[in-house]
């Protein structure tokens, strides 16, 4: 024997109890056709399984059906009746089977919440309760409802499958509404956490009810109007929805994009109240369809029972065919019982719920298989087999088998089947009706990337449209830019913030910008990283194309100077200061002008190392070369005094090794430099933020002030003796143009200071350059070219008699 618990009504008359007497029994109404049709699916296979020798040989199934009219308590107490084999009727019936029996396996309920009441009523007798429609994810909780199987997957795929369907549309601001059941709360708090964890925010989340007053569907309404999300996830039951959709028809409320689960995506009957296209271009989930062969026959080959203990059955009779049997008045039809069910087009009669009728059927071959195994049928069955709820539902727990279509059924440890299902997408034909169209599949037993899978067709949208439709809190942002939250908002609400400079975001929506590598820099859309310019002084640029042209034309012009000396070196002008100190000033003077070339172009070792030290020696050399000439006239002066013999301690010999010693100086700091901490070439990421400055970072601190210091100290010293020798005479006083040198020697590099240190870049380098030039053409011009223009215009002048007549006239 098995029990069928459906509700053949969907409401029931409200009452207020007195307390006064005992309660009577439920006033049913609403018939509901579809609780018919779950009852025909569950009396074909019975049927089929009674007429076959496969299964059961021997062995025949009966039923006994109950109906809820759709309530909790309707639920249970038929569950109890089943569980105590005790039947539950107003009146005695004179139907044949009326004996106590107690039912081996229970068919039903369609929804959660009954389901959840019935299991936890019958659960602790193990009498096995199979669901064709109850999905809460909560039924799979084997320590409350551990006699709860079912043929329908659980809502915890299902939640999740919604919302990777919604985030494959890049649907990231949602308004939800939910059932206030089991039902609807379960599936929408698994919805809710799926998708937080894939970024989807919910503007909101109500809940209703289909009983509730109608000031209650009424805020659900103004809220939908209040906000700016433009898909709508219902999970609710299609009782509900239809009492919902009954109400926005009213208000207008169309453009919305409907995303549905399977307890009304695929309900014809939802789908003809849609007259005012609020659902139109619906998408959701639904059970992938089905077809058992002869079971639609079946279910339409019903006829009218006369037994006064079916009273449910001739009122479904009656309502199907708007008739009568005992006519009460003129208007109403009188029914015959011979009404053609081919020519009425209802709920009734709509078979697109088959997959639901499958389901049922799966449920009673389920029982049959675990039956057949107890009682070791093969040819015939032993029928002294006592049976035993627990030993049944342990059996039905480890069946596998196939149906007649092919379809395998098994169960997994929480009672639950394979998750399978399609997704559909309504879509108006030309004569109006909706059409349900598969447009994908979603397979939970498939890795996480392949579980959703959309055909590619066509879909359409809410309002007829085939762009699919935003909603978003916020535009995604573009590369280039990062995500801020607003304050007090979800996290799908948010503004774009531009990159800072030298940072990137090459992704779309990406909450932090990435700071690009030292030697790169972030392009103008801050989306990628381009290399930083490399900057350096170089000869191709107009700064040090001039430089270089300044030093070549100083060498050229010390080569011309020292030519004119060399083919006037036995005049009187050329030999009166020590022409030998003359010829290597000149020298030093080139290698001056010719060491700044060293300070152009790419940095590299060997050129750091050189440019430094070849400064600092070649300059010392110079002014060692201009300190001697200095001491040659101001010792010649002095030796010219009665009683001064003061020219034999500084003879030419003398004078070369004073040369030699203060360059020698300036060789070793600098040896002790290149051997200690040497200048290298240096990236210097740190002046400019879109540049990289190479540059020859000094090593050693200490010894690039230790080579300038020292050249600082001979210039000053130069420039102190050649200030005293300031008013010797004419024909010996070469020191009036040694002092005007040192001072802009002295005066150039002075400023050089703090020119070099706040000159950014490669301008510190030509800055470097121009004291180098400038110091040096200083030298050339005020010490050589005064004897020039004697040599070249004044030669009457460059006689030795003219400079001994200047000294008498003194």
């Amino acid at each position: 024997m098995l029990g069928g618990i459906f509700y053949f009504h969907s409401s029931w008359k409200e009452r207020e109890e007195t307390y006064t007497h005992k309660p009577l029994p439920l006033e049913c109404i609403s018939l509901n056709f579809r609780g018919f049709q779950f009852a025909q699916a569950m009396l074909f296979a019975i049927e089929e399984i009674n007429n076959t020798t496969n299964l059961l040989p021997g062995i025949s199934l009966g039923y006994k059906l109950y109906d809820t009219c759709g309530s909790i308590a309707g639920s249970v107490r038929a569950a109890l009746a089943l569980a105590n084999g005790n039947d539950v009727v107003s009146a005695p019936s004179a139907t044949p089977c009326t004996k106590p029996a107690q039912v081996q396996a229970v068919m039903g309920e369609t929804s959660s919440s009954p389901s959840m009441a019935i299991a936890t009523v019958i659960g602790p007798f193990h009498i096995p309760l199979i669901s064709h429609f109850a999905t809460c994810a909560c039924l799979s909780d084997k320590t409350k409802y551990p006699s709860f199987l079912r043929t329908i997957p659980s809502d915890y795929y299902q939640s999740r499958a919604l919302a990777q369907l919604v985030k494959h549309f890049g649907w990231s601001w949602v308004g939800a509404i939910s059932t206030n059941d089991d039902y609807g709360n379960n599936g929408m708090a698994t919805f809710t956490e799926s998708a937080q964890q894939l970024g989807i925010c919910l503007e909101y989340s109500v809940s209703f009810f289909r009983t509730d007053p109608p000031d209650k569907i009424l805020k659900i309404i103004n809220t939908i109007k209040a906000s700016t999300s433009r898909v709508i996830i219902a999970f609710v039951s299609h009782l509900d929805l239809d009492v919902l959709i009954h109400e926005l028809s009213h208000h207008n409320l169309t453009g919305y994009q409907w995303v549905g689960s399977e307890s009304w995506i695929s309900d014809s009957q939802t789908a003809e109240m849609n007259g005012h296209h609020i659902l139109d271009g619906a998408i959701g989930l639904s059970i992938p369809k089905a077809h058992v062969r002869g079971m639609r026959e079946f279910i339409l080959n019903v006829k009218p029972l006369n037994s006064s203990g079916n009273e449910m059955f001739t009122e479904f009779w009656e309502a199907l065919f708007s008739c009568k049997f005992k006519q009460s008045t003129a208007k109403q039809r009188e029914c015959t019982g011979g009404e053609d069910l081919t020519q009425v087009h209802n709920s009734f009669t709509d078979m697109s719920l088959m997959p639901i009728f499958n389901n049922v059927y799966k449920g009673v071959y389920a029982v049959a298989h675990a039956l057949h195994s107890i009682l070791g049928c093969n040819e015939t069955c032993n029928d002294k087999v006592q049976l035993n709820p627990l030993t049944i539902l342990h059996h039905i727990g480890r069946i596998q088998f196939k149906t007649k279509e092919g379809d395998k059924v098994y169960f997994n440890e929480d009672g639950d089947p394979a998750a399978e299902y399609e997704i559909i997408n309504w879509q108006r034909a030309e004569s109006g009706f909706v059409e349900f169209v598969t447009v994908g599949l979603y397979d939970a037993s498939l890795p996480a990337d392949k579980q959703l899978n959309l055909h590619n067709t066509s879909l359409i949208w809410a309002q007829n449209s085939k762009q699919v439709p935003v909603s978003v809190c916020s535009e995604n942002c573009p590369p280039g830019t990062r995500k801020v939250l607003q304050k007090g908002k979800p996290v799908c609400c948010f503004d774009c913030i531009r990159c800072a400079e030298g940072e990137i975001s090459n992704v779309a929506d990406s909450v932090s910008c990435v700071r690009c590598h030292p030697e790169f820099w972030s392009n103008e859309g801050r989306d990628a990283c381009v290399k930083k310019e490399a900057e350096f002084l170089s000869y191709e640029e107009i700064m040090g194309a001039l430089l270089t042209a300044a030093s070549l034309f100083g060498t050229c012009m010390t080569a011309v100077v020292a030519l004119i000396f060399f083919r006037n070196r036995k005049t009187p002008i050329v030999r009166a200061n020590n022409s030998e100190l003359s010829f290597l000033l000149l020298f030093s003077l080139t290698l001056c002008f010719l060491c700044s070339l060293s300070f152009i172009g790419r940095p590299s070792e060997w050129s750091c190392k050189l440019r430094h030290t070849a400064f600092g020696i070649t300059f010392v050399l110079c002014i060692s070369c201009v300190l001697g000439k200095t001491m040659v006239v101001l010792m010649a002066f002095r030796a010219r005094l009665p009683g001064r013999n003061v020219m034999k301690w500084f003879g030419p010999a003398q004078q070369r090794l004073s040369v030699l010693g203060f360059t020698l100086i300036q060789v070793i700091i600098c040896i002790l430099w290149l051997t200690i901490s040497p200048p290298f070439p240096f990236k210097n990421f740190e002046e400019f933020k879109d540049k990289i400055i190479l540059e020859c970072a000094l090593g050693s601190a200490v010894g690039f002030w230790a080579v300038l210091g020292y050249i600082g100290i001979l210039a000053i010293l130069c420039f102190i003796l050649a200030f005293l020798a300031r008013k010797l005479p004419d024909n010996f006083n070469e020191a009036k143009f040694i002092t005007f040198s040192m001072l802009i020697f002295c005066a150039v590099w002075i400023t050089f200071i703090p020119a070099y240190v706040s000159s950014p870049g490669k301008f510190s380098v030509a800055v470097e350059i121009f004291a180098i030039l400038a110091s040096s053409f200083g030298l050339l011009i005020c010490i050589f070219i005064p004897k020039c223009y004697i040599i070249l215009y004044k030669p009457e002048k460059n006689t030795k008699k003219n400079i001994m007549g200047k000294m008498a006239l003194k």
